[in-house]
């Protein structure tokens, strides 16, 4: 029994580097610490990659299950800024990913608020920024 849950986590451990493993040019990483929604997808704390599918849609993922498509607006930095990173506008404990900023571009990519996004703004007075760093 023993050897069976080591090897069942061998097998896991290889299949999650190897998702990792087939980042391509491009493609960022972030370490989010707290779950959050992607264009109505709610999504656990977690290692992410974030890459370009066209001009307007990033696949923001962490293995098979957890994948998401979004659409985006280009968006305009408002500083000589240079980091790689994720914006989220947070409600209460809910976060929702807003930005999505890589390296020195000072073009970025907007996702518009989501319906649920906009209902929680609408009654929440406060809303608060959450930035998480990426890495190439």
């Amino acid at each position: 029994m023993k050897m069976l849950r080591i090897a069942l986590s061998a097998v896991l451990l290889l299949a999650a580097s190897t998702s990792f493993a087939q980042t391509k040019e491009g493609d960022t990483i972030a370490d989010v610490p707290f779950g959050f929604i992607a264009a109505e997808h709610n999504l656990p704390p977690g290692r992410y990659i974030v890459s370009r599918v066209n001009e307007f849609t990033l696949r923001i993922y962490n293995g098979p299950d957890h994948s998401v498509l979004v659409n985006t607006n280009k968006a305009q930095r408002s500083s000589n800024e240079s980091t790689s990173k994720l914006v989220f506008h947070r409600y209460g404990d809910t976060y929702f990913l807003s930005e999505v900023w890589v390296g020195s571009n000072p073009i970025g990519r907007e996702l518009p608020p989501s319906r649920h996004e906009r209902e929680l703004a609408a009654r929440t007075a406060e809303r608060e920024i959450a930035v998480v760093r990426m890495s190439r």
